[in-house]
């Protein structure tokens, strides 16, 4: 198995197991309406085997930054059925990630009037709101009649994905949004069926993920997970009981028979991460480049060993739209820039170069 074979994931097709990792670019409008820069910059990575978009919001209190696209509203679908055909038609295939942001959100970017969690606990930090930066605020605490809403939330996005042309969809459980949120015993402090224990804690992403999959077919879902990344006050910092949480999880999912399951990890090769994928029963996406950028190298590593199905690249798919020709030539890289990751403009966003391009030039 090479990283440049094709693959089937569910019923995903993979032209290749490069793997665009979903990106928060915040170029969206006011409205949470895709741009028709963002058809551009989604159509230009249409070359990796898969893209995962960026975090979607299901419901405007799931909101967690200013410039994120939602699938809620006809206007929205709109935008992403663009956005859907030109990757397309481009030869490409494309999932949606579904991200409810919990208790990393403020009423100033959601508009709504509260911002929701597991339990009454506040993100550490602050956020940037369109009138400044300012503390996160304490969120409310999600009683048992409200979480089957939020669950219908998520089933409703998914539904709205693939009427807007996706492939599939992936549930975001990952770096300390609302469904990591109740997998920590520290941002999770309830004592009822979705609280204590880790499979209680489990609870409510296994809900989530199952009832997105009967939605729209499990093999059109994914779910992306983050062990111990220990971000946004989310911390899993004692080894058994995070092995537990994620065991209890991959246990849930595993009658599902998932499209895949995407891992953030710093260390894909570890027991953590390979006993989730073995319990899962699903291929498996790896994603090691937080800390520092995924390299060809390690990719064709984690491939070639049987480490991973696939490697999701964050960073270099930013800078690279041609990311897998230039891997397959083993040719030199655009380097990102930071400090336009961010913002609302095509600079930074679609003026990368290709390949052909550069050699043109040179």
């Amino acid at each position: 198995m090479t990283l440049f074979e094709s693959a089937v994931f569910g019923a995903l097709p993979l032209s290749n197991r490069v793997v665009m990792a979903p990106l928060t670019r915040t170029r969206a409008d006011d409205d949470g309406v895709p741009t028709e820069t963002m058809v551009e910059y989604y159509r230009q990575r249409a070359g990796q085997g898969l893209i995962i978009s960026e975090g979607t919001w299901p419901a405007a209190e799931g909101k967690s930054y200013s410039g994120q696209p939602g699938i809620v509203t006809p206007a929205q679908i709109d935008g992403w059925r663009r956005i859907a055909d030109a990757v397309h038609e481009a030869g490409g295939t494309i999932v949606m990630q579904l991200m409810h942001g919990g208790r990393v959100s403020h009423p100033e970017i959601s508009g709504e009037p509260r911002v929701v969690g597991p339990s009454a606990l506040a993100a550490p930090g602050q956020t940037h709101t369109p009138v400044g930066k300012v503390g996160m605020p304490v969120a409310h605490a999600l009683t048992l009649d409200e979480i089957p809403m939020v669950v219908e939330q998520f089933v409703q996005a998914a539904r709205n994905a693939i009427a807007a042309g996706f492939d599939g969809v992936e549930v975001h459980g990952a770096n300390g949004y609302l469904v990591q949120e109740f997998l920590s015993p520290v941002s999770n402090i309830r004592d009822d069926q979705y609280g204590g224990s880790p499979e209680n804690r489990a609870r409510f992403a296994i809900e989530v993920t199952s009832a997105v999959a009967e939605a729209v077919g499990a093999d059109r879902t994914g779910i992306r997970l983050s062990p111990q990344h220990n971000i946004q006050g989310v911390l899993e910092e004692d080894d058994a009981d995070a092995l537990a949480t994620y065991l209890a999880v991959a246990e849930g999912l595993a009658p599902l028979g998932l499209a895949f399951i995407d891992v953030l990890s710093a260390v894909p090769t570890s027991e953590l991460v390979q006993r989730i994928r073995r319990t899962a029963g699903a291929p498996l996406i790896v994603n090691s480049g937080f800390a520092a950028q995924t390299t060809r190298d390690e990719a064709e590593m984690l491939v070639s060993e049987g480490w991973a199905d696939a490697v999701a690249a964050g960073r270099p798919v930013i800078a690279n739209p041609d990311l897998v020709e230039r891997w397959r030539q083993d040719a030199e890289l655009n380097e990102p820039r930071p400090a336009l990751f961010y913002g609302r403009t095509a600079e930074g966003y679609t003026d990368y170069p290709s390949l052909e391009t550069v050699r043109a030039d040179a």
